[in-house]
């Protein structure tokens, strides 16, 4: 855990731990390459100019990656986290001196697909990737301790959104389908579209409601640390495991090319 580039002090997260304010992506480093690396800067420097008004030094970004990932065995997950050290819980629009906190962990081992629980959820600005993840986690603690896996949120309305940490699609008539109710556009899912777009996939983004559940063939999840992994339930409705376009998925994800650090 390094505060641009050297140690981070407990004094230094005391802001982040007691405000939880900033904002971060999350990527997994192979052999020093990303999929999707533009997208996860691009990510860290629009979130960087709502959530704190100021630039973010890219090349900062990707020097302080390289610098974490070379001292971390291969393929590892790497967390880049953008938060100002001296945030003001009284003054949040005091000018900001946002630096880069980058973390490491060991890549998660190969995970059952999940049976999912549906719950009525919406994160605060759904579209910017924050740290503010209390009320999402929570939302998977109670899935758990239900008997699930994890938790698939519903807006007001009971249109599908995400999970926690990660996005969902279905599979439906030999097609994608992408919930468009407002939720993160990840950059795994942002990859596979396009990827799943130029192999002659039909992918599309439309409202899903729970109501839909019934005329899917299957559903995966997708987020940068695991990939795309399918959903074996919802609501203790069994999806099928086995539907081809999943085997397509996978290979074509597995085959995006790594951008070099």
């Amino acid at each position: 855990m390094e505060l641009n580039g050297r140690p981070v002090t407990a004094g230094e997260l005391g802001p982040l731990a007691l405000g939880n304010y900033g904002h971060f992506t999350t990527m997994r480093v192979e052999d020093m390459g990303v999929r999707g690396l533009s997208l996860h800067l691009d990510r860290l420097l629009a979130d960087c100019r709502l959530v704190h008004g100021v630039e973010l030094d890219l090349d900062r970004v990707r020097h302080l990656v390289r610098k974490a990932a070379a001292a971390a065995p291969s393929p590892v997950i790497v967390r880049v986290t953008v938060f100002d050290p001296e945030f003001d819980l009284a003054h949040p629009a005091a000018k900001a001196r946002p630096e880069i906190l980058v973390t490491t962990r060991p890549v998660p081992g190969d995970r059952p697909p999940p049976s999912l629980s549906v719950v009525e959820y919406e994160r605060d600005m759904p579209q910017v990737k924050h740290s503010g993840l209390f009320g999402a986690l929570l939302q998977r603690r109670f899935a758990q301790a239900a008997g699930h896996d994890d938790a698939l949120f519903v807006n007001g309305r009971d249109q599908i959104s995400e999970g926690p940490t990660w996005n969902i699609g279905f599979v439906r008539d030999g097609g994608v389908v992408w919930p468009g109710a407002d939720r993160l556009g990840g950059v795994t899912m942002r990859l596979l579209d396009e990827a799943l777009t130029r192999a002659g996939v039909r992918t599309v983004t439309a409202a899903v409601d729970t109501g839909d559940l019934a005329q899917m063939d299957a559903a995966f999840i997708t987020d940068a640390a695991a990939g795309p992994r399918p959903v074996r339930a919802i609501e203790g409705a069994e999806l099928s495991l086995d539907d081809p376009l999943l085997t397509t998925i996978r290979r074509e994800y597995a085959a995006l090319p790594l951008d070099p650090l």
